[in-house]
């Protein structure tokens, strides 16, 4: 099972609420990700957002400067909103970064939680499926052939257009992030998809029936069962001490939560929804190696994964205590995990 950690570049906030400086974030990340490669984690994701508490709104250019600092991590995205996204373009970035980093770049394609990218790229969020299914369409085809012919709805057509740079052995690495529903995974298992559940409430153990919906699609539309490959993204962090993680960090991820969840008439957020999502049973990922290793095994157990990744910046924590997180994750708990997947 590979573990990593994917991002958003969760601004960080001044005590008045406002957000600080994106540029010091970017920057900061770039030190998280080498960090992240220097302590061996296999894979880091960044998201695309265009909302003032995240400082992404373009992944490849993030990748590509963690491309000039990086040696062995995967690098890719959690995710690209493709439907407000051009396909021809996305791959062209991807293999781009394929290219530079010998084969370590990756493509998440998702439809995202947020709509700000329809309106702001001229997109009808009424297409919002339709959207999704032709451009996720498309790229499994640019990355299946070259030069495509290819028509469709909301894109004009390709006629025997050559798609380039290639992504290295001419094959780029994608997968699809589904929030939990059956046309999602079945879409994936259609186009021989891996996928990434986010796992953001509730508990864990609701997505089995899911999974085994995906395994049961991948099989029926003819793929090699060998090749499965299923992860979940959920929210994480980590300290040397429980309580102490617990409690420090609570601040910061109930802002944020309280922050998304007023735009979408959500009551604001509770510390006893923070303390159940941290049980055993509950969503989050927060404390010690200990619980993490336990909770970790725990969800290869009931799912098969092939992937876990630790959704590491919800609220945007200081760099410091993200600098820390990501160590622990890759020195202690990692090693752990895959130590106890051996026996």
């Amino acid at each position: 099972m590979e573990l990593g950690i994917s991002m958003f570049g969760d601004n960080h906030y001044d005590k008045n609420g406002k957000p600080l400086s994106t540029g010091e974030r970017l920057k900061e990340l770039i030190e998280e990700i080498k960090l992240m490669d220097e302590v061996g984690l296999d894979f880091f994701g960044i998201g695309e957002h265009h909302r003032p508490d995240y400082a992404v709104s373009v992944p490849e250019i993030v990748l590509a400067a963690a491309a000039s600092v990086t040696k062995n991590i995967k690098l890719g995205s959690a995710v690209n909103v493709l439907s407000s996204s051009d396909p021809v373009r996305v791959y062209q970035s991807f293999a781009t970064i394929d290219l530079l980093t010998d084969g370590r770049a990756e493509l998440v394609a998702g439809r995202g939680s947020f709509i700000e990218s329809f309106p702001l790229y001229g997109y009808n969020l009424e297409d919002y499926d339709a959207l999704f299914e032709e451009k996720l369409d498309l790229l499994v085809k640019i990355n299946q052939q070259n030069p495509i012919t290819w028509k469709g709805k909301f894109r004009p057509e390709l006629r025997d257009q050559p798609v380039l740079p290639r992504a290295v052995n001419n094959h780029l690495r994608i997968w699809v992030a589904v929030g939990g529903t059956p046309e999602s995974v079945v879409r994936a298992a259609k186009h021989g998809l891996p996928v990434i559940f986010a796992i953001i409430g509730g508990d864990p153990a609701q997505f089995v029936p899911l999974f085994d919906y995906y395994k049961k699609a991948w099989i029926h539309f003819g793929n090699d069962i060998n090749k499965l490959q299923a992860g979940v993204h959920m929210h994480a962090f980590f300290g040397e001490n429980s309580n102490q993680v617990s409690d420090e960090y609570y601040p910061v991820y109930s802002s944020q939560m309280t922050r998304i969840g007023s735009t979408r008439g959500w009551p604001r957020y509770q510390r006893s929804q923070y303390d159940t999502g941290r049980g055993k049973n509950g969503h989050l990922i927060i404390g010690d190696v200990n619980e993490a290793v336990e909770k970790i095994l725990y969800l290869q157990e009931i799912f098969g994964l092939t992937r876990f990744s630790a959704h590491m910046d919800v609220g945007g924590p200081s760099h410091q205590s993200l600098m820390k997180s990501i160590e622990i994750f890759g020195n202690k708990i990692a090693p752990k995990v895959k130590e106890a997947l051996k026996k």
